[in-house]
């Protein structure tokens, strides 16, 4: 597989269970190393940036979370600042002060001090997205800042599922973020990413603009089911499953 996620906007990847998606994102963050080829971030393979630097730069949002403990919006949230504390692990009011912002870039300062278990699944993700912001270096728009999320919307209604596209939207477009995204969820896919790699089998089998990879051709191969692509008279774009192909009607 040969593969470039370019700098700002966000990227879909996309693909049938057991195709490569989570091990992908695990080798591009980093947290695998491949059994050959390198991965390389701005340029430098990935391997040789210390980990307290890369995660300055590159953050992880999993698919889930289960804290241990009972902890409060802000000391999860506070999590993400583990890079940046010093020698005797406290925060500082620099970091909190970083964290109160990741929170109200998330819709979440209001939740502050609630419990983690007492949030919806919408508020959960925001608050996580918070804690993966408060990881990067302040003032490093200059420099690549890569947030990784594995189907962020998974598990939410339809309600948080607009909430959180319309976050992700904004960290591309206004905070200047590099987002890679793993979703099933074709219409997600269409209205948030810019780019769209589908993975079939551990290859990609297209690469490129969402307009032209997310085709019901390409659909079609990829999970074996007849897609139709319907322009509204305003102008949006419903990916609509149709059938199986091949299947009994």
């Amino acid at each position: 597989m040969s593969l470039q996620v370019p700098r700002g906007g966000i990227t879909g990847i996309l693909g049938p269970n057991g195709s490569g998606k989570t091990t992908l994102l695990r080798l591009l963050s980093g947290a695998l190393a491949p059994t050959s080829g390198e991965v390389r971030f701005d340029g430098v393979p990935i391997g040789s940036v210390p980990k307290r630097q890369l995660a300055r730069r590159l953050a992880v949002v999993p698919q889930e979370i289960h804290p241990v403990f009972d902890y409060s919006v802000l000391d999860l949230a506070l999590m993400g600042r583990y890079a940046h504390l010093g020698p005797f692990g406290f925060e500082t009011a620099d970091d909190l002060l970083a964290v109160r912002r990741a929170l109200a870039a998330t819709g979440t300062a209001d939740l502050e001090c609630r419990h983690f278990d007492t949030l919806s699944g919408g508020e959960k993700q925001r608050v996580v997205i918070a804690s993966a912001l408060a990881q990067f270096e302040e003032d490093t728009h200059d420099e690549g800042r890569l947030l990784i999320l594995d189907e962020p919307t998974a598990a939410l209604d339809l309600h948080y599922q607009i909430e959180v596209a319309q976050l992700l939207r904004h960290l591309a477009d206004d905070r200047g973020l590099t987002l890679l995204v793993s979703t099933h969820d074709l219409q997600f896919a269409w209205q948030v990413c810019d780019r769209v790699v589908l993975l079939q089998a551990g290859r990609v089998l297209a690469d490129g603009p969402t307009h032209d990879t997310l085709t019901p051709e390409h659909l079609q191969t990829l999970y074996g089911v007849q897609v139709d692509r319907m322009t509204h008279p305003d102008g949006t774009v419903s990916l609509v499953p149709v059938t199986l192909v091949g299947a009994r009607r």
